[in-house]
């Protein structure tokens, strides 16, 4: 049967854009949904700062007038220059298993990057690094993190098929935690702290944001993640969404920062309760009751995994324990929240003072997800 591809050009088309993975994977127990709504503000250039240096285009497949494809074409300008290539990236891409539509799909994008200069395909990426990244190979049968993708085992199976390649990798780690911090680390921690004279700071949500300690934080990921794959600099307008994305709602008392004696932040750590029962509750969407299975998550009945989002230490301080410090802090008050286990989300294969971090810990190394590519 004839597969249709068709540019979204309306807000009509754009609201089935974003919900067509839920309806994919409605019942899927290792599907996290998205929610809609904040995909909505991703995709509009009114409210995200990335488009003030991408471009982007989203397309839907269709066959006999039913959707069973959708894919984006990013082309992230900054990245592009600052790594020196010419890539478009495809992004929330998911379809039904006919090799047909992703074909067509992988294929619309191709031709918006040749129609832009570019030379390579690679995904799944979005517009930054805080967008759903990476198609996952292995792990298929675990439950989902709020921020990363879910696929079917298909997924890459068609992409192999149509000739794309692994660009890089990440793994994902299930940490139990401990009753108290590893001794290696809460040894490092002492001699760290005294040795540098660093602090660990605590803030309210008021605090941190009437002194701009959201500003601060994702300062510090420039910093820290500039070297990182893909990674492309967040400007002031970026931040700022991202503050008002992340730190606006987070229980403060899972935020760790680290200062030197000057007083500037070198360190932080940020993590949530796992959100994924409660959008698997709401179906993603915050009306009519989705709020409620939320709010409840947040700040009411936990469940028993809390979310890694990121740890962040300044580049003049890494490799000298810092991450110790934070370690210790996070593992003391996770305890003290009653949760059991930790998700590291997903850390890069070649990141190896990432994956220190978790030397001392019980783990299960439970996932792995690839960004593939491919020659124009």
């Amino acid at each position: 049967m004839t597969v249709q591809i068709k540019k979204v050009s309306t807000r009509k088309e754009l609201k089935i854009f974003a919900r067509f993975a839920n309806r994919l994977y409605k019942g899927s127990p290792y599907y996290v949904p998205s929610m809609p709504f904040d995909d909505l503000n991703t995709f509009d250039p009114q409210t995200n700062g990335a488009y003030d240096f991408s471009e982007a285009e989203f397309y839907l497949a269709y066959r006999d007038g039913e959707v069973v494809g959708r894919v984006a074409a990013i082309i992230n300008h900054k990245a592009n220059e600052a790594w020196k290539v010419k890539q478009v990236r495809f992004g929330w891409i998911d379809f039904i298993d006919d090799i047909n539509v992703s074909s067509a799909l992988l294929e619309a994008v191709a031709e918006f990057g040749r129609s832009h200069g570019m030379t390579q395909i690679v995904g799944p990426l979005g517009f930054t690094d805080f967008d759903p990244e990476g198609m996952l190979v292995d792990g298929y049968d675990k439950v989902s993190t709020m921020a990363l993708i879910y696929n079917h085992p298909y997924y890459p199976e068609h992409l192999k098929k149509l000739g794309y390649g692994k660009e890089t990798g990440w793994m994902e780690f299930r940490l139990t935690l401990p009753q108290t911090p590893p001794e290696q680390h809460a040894r490092l921690a002492g001699l760290v702290q005294e040795r540098y004279n660093l602090k660990l700071v605590k803030k309210t949500r008021r605090q941190i944001m009437k002194e701009n300690y959201g500003q601060k934080v994702f300062q510090l990921i420039n910093q820290t993640y500039c070297k990182l794959y893909g990674f492309s600099i967040l400007s002031e307008k970026q931040i700022d969404q991202y503050v008002s994305t992340y730190l606006t709602f987070v229980d403060a008392k899972m935020l760790t920062f680290v200062e030197n004696e000057e007083g500037e932040l070198i360190a932080a750590g940020l993590s949530i309760p796992s959100l994924a029962g409660a959008l698997q509750k709401s179906r993603g969407e915050l009306f009519p009751f989705g709020w409620w299975h939320m709010l409840k998550t947040m700040f009411l009945k936990k469940p028993d995994t809390v979310e890694l989002l990121l740890i962040g230490v300044r580049p003049d301080y890494q490799n000298r324990g810092v991450n110790s410090l934070i370690v210790v802090d996070l593992i003391n008050t996770y305890r003290e929240m009653g949760f059991k286990y930790a998700e590291t989300n997903a850390c890069l294969e070649t990141n190896v003072k990432i994956h220190a971090m978790w030397e001392y810990f019980e783990k299960e190394q439970h996932k792995r997800r690839w960004v593939f590519g491919k020659e124009l």
